[in-house]
């Protein structure tokens, strides 16, 4: 009775969660409304790390290159090709797949700490690209004047802040409840069980390499469509936009509303995306400092949270709630 109560209370709350979304725009202004469109966006890419981090067990800082890769590759669309929104969430999660699918053989079989350095790498050498390659983005000075998006064909552009904010939304609940959905799958399962005992799935002959890449690669996908919203809630893109800064507050966010829970992760990166926009503006140059301070806290105050998020193995004598997902992904006990 008392998980049924949970999960009514769970349910309760992220409906009054999505109305509260729904009406934000009519009760703001326009500037935090675009605000809000950006944290949107922000918060999509946290569900991706929350994706590889929380649920395939690896950890990551380098979801900005997909992030990146799929504002791009919307922008060039947007200004050169189709205004259509459809075609620019494909294009921009085709993008973001490619770039993780091609990223797959350096960080699949890496392991804790290693696998966060050659994230952050990638995520690094990614912005160097786009700085230098201005014949397509731009350079530093990024893309400006990126035509507003239409919906669909037939449909006006999205002229408002409100339009544009209502848009993110659209699309980033539909995508996130297709990672709810997936979730509960017996993919889902897997993952979850090769995070907890990867050598008991590996011993029942699941490939764990190849759950774990289409893990990457779906999450690449993930954080690729992320960077459309980001380019129709901002019409301008830059480098600046992807650095590491980003990735650490994702990663923040993450622990914080917790690394296994989809929807704790989506709130925790809208939480320290907000409040980070929030202190630029009251704590001018102090921001990062603040920040900074909250993300030590953090690591000393929920060490179960940075534990997950530091590598895929736990130890043997992991917890009790183990065995339940290994047998409901199919993956018989292994005998010691």
């Amino acid at each position: 009775m008392t998980g049924e109560v949970i999960r009514w209370a769970r349910g309760g709350v992220a409906a009054l969660v999505l109305a509260g979304l729904v009406v934000a725009p009519w009760v703001v202004d326009d500037y935090t409304t675009a605000i809000l469109a950006r944290t949107l966006a922000l918060a999509l890419v946290g569900v991706s790390v929350a994706l590889l981090t929380g649920v395939a067990g690896m950890p990551t800082l380098g979801q900005t290159a997909p992030y990146a890769a799929g504002a791009y590759a919307c922008a060039v669309v947007g200004s050169r090709i189709s205004d259509v929104g459809v075609v620019q969430v494909l294009v921009a999660a085709a993008a973001g797949a490619l770039l993780a699918a091609l990223t797959v053989p350096l960080v699949v079989h890496a392991r804790g700490v290693i696998v966060l350095m050659i994230t952050l790498a990638i995520g690094e050498l990614v912005v160097t690209v786009l700085g230098r390659w201005r014949s397509v983005t731009g350079g530093t000075d990024g893309l400006a004047g990126i035509p507003a998006v239409r919906p669909f064909w037939g449909l006006p552009a999205l002229a408002s802040d409100q339009a544009r904010y209502l848009y993110a939304l659209v699309v980033g609940a539909t995508l996130v409840g297709a990672v709810l959905v997936l979730l509960r799958t017996r993919a889902g399962l897997v993952l979850r069980a090769g995070r907890d005992d990867e050598t008991r799935l590996r011993a029942s002959g699941h490939r764990v390499a190849l759950h774990v890449s289409g893990a990457h690669i779906a999450a690449g996908a993930i954080a690729g469509a992320a960077g459309s919203l980001l380019v129709v809630a901002q019409q301008y893109i830059s480098p600046a936009d992807f650095g590491f800064d980003t990735s650490a507050l994702l990663l923040l966010g993450v622990v914080i509303g917790g690394t296994a829970s989809v929807g704790g992760a989506l709130v925790g990166a809208a939480l320290v995306i907000a409040a980070r926009d929030w202190l630029f503006g009251v704590l001018p140059g102090h921001a990062p400092l603040v920040l900074g301070a909250l993300f030590v806290a953090t690591v000393y105050l929920l060490p179960t949270g940075v534990t997950r998020a530091r590598g895929r193995r736990r130890p043997p004598e992991a917890p009790a709630h183990q065995p339940v997902v290994a047998e409901q992904a199919g993956v018989p006990e292994l005998r010691r």
